[in-house]
């Protein structure tokens, strides 16, 4: 039960990031609260994935493209890598950053791909935002209710200026469990004891793993 609670409640990193499949979020990204940019896309994310059977079954081609068209242009995802790597992310190169992003991504795409199928009556109420009108960071909370009792949701997003301006998600909390630092901790052992390339390689190699499992 604490697992598909997990996953459900992994299944709303996505929910909460993406845009719906019809709007465009550069329509609402400069001046939209962050707290109403997170129920939007929760709504219209859900209904979305309501409708198309195929994401609900974990087809991860149809996944890899919501990831890639809807849900990345609206996360930093190069701040949340270099959190999870941590202090050793600024001695990699250039390539091996990409590297990680590209693995690290795939990583968590494949992980909760599998949550997708719990979708049904789920909704995403968004709790009242301690937070002013100066505020470069702020946190979101949020609650996913539908079966059983309420998850616990929470986002830290961050302002963007220049021409992508907006807020930005960097990192999630799931069930009280902040997703950066768990993941840092997991990969401070793999480069304490095999370096930047020992972590891309150990990320490359679950990946592949969880790859052959779901064709298994």
């Amino acid at each position: 039960m604490q697992m598909n609670r997990r996953f459900l409640a992994s299944l709303a990193i996505g929910l909460a990031a993406a845009t719906s499949m019809a709007l465009p979020f550069a329509a609402h990204a400069a001046d939209e609260a962050p707290d109403a940019m997170i129920k939007r896309l929760s709504t219209e994310t859900l209904g979305a994935i309501k409708a198309d059977p195929s994401l609900r079954n974990g087809d991860i081609g149809k996944v890899m493209a919501l990831v890639d068209s809807k849900i990345m242009p609206n996360v930093d995802f190069r701040r949340m890598t270099a959190a999870a790597v941590g202090p050793q992310w600024r001695q990699a190169t250039p390539e091996q950053q990409q590297r990680l992003q590209v693995e690290f991504k795939t990583l968590l795409v494949r992980t909760y791909s599998g949550a997708l199928s719990q979708v049904s009556d789920q909704d995403v109420n968004v709790k009242p935002m301690r937070a002013s009108a100066e505020d470069k960071e702020v946190v979101v909370r949020t609650e996913v209710t539908g079966r059983g009792d309420p998850i616990q949701l929470d986002y830290r997003l961050e302002k963007t200026p220049g021409d992508g301006a907006g807020w930005k998600i960097y990192n999630l909390n799931v069930l009280g469990v902040w997703l950066v630092e768990t993941y840092r901790s997991q990969f401070a052992t793999e480069i304490n004891s095999k370096g930047i390339d020992g972590l891309i390689a150990a990320l490359a190699s679950r990946n592949n793993a969880n790859q052959a499992a779901r064709k298994g």
